[in-house]
């Protein structure tokens, strides 16, 4: 899986050096910010089946986020 970089300090899957430790990272856009999704993915539960179009990458949001304990 390729490195994938996140500033989040406070999620469960950040790890040193501003790294998502995720088996799997989902990525939407922001119009479903608040978007329940039904399958599990890195631990948490999210859709793949659709398809959206951001025009720039502040259009998008990740849905694995999981706050830290």
């Amino acid at each position: 899986m390729p490195e994938v970089y996140c500033s989040v300090a406070n999620c469960f899957f950040w790890a040193e050096g501003n790294k998502c430790d995720a088996d799997a990272i989902m990525v939407e856009v922001n119009e479903h910010a608040d978007h329940r999704f039904n399958e599990e993915v890195g631990g948490e539960m999210v859709h793949t089946s659709h398809q959206d179009y951001a025009k720039h990458s502040r259009d998008t949001c990740c849905h694995t986020f999981k706050p830290r304990q």
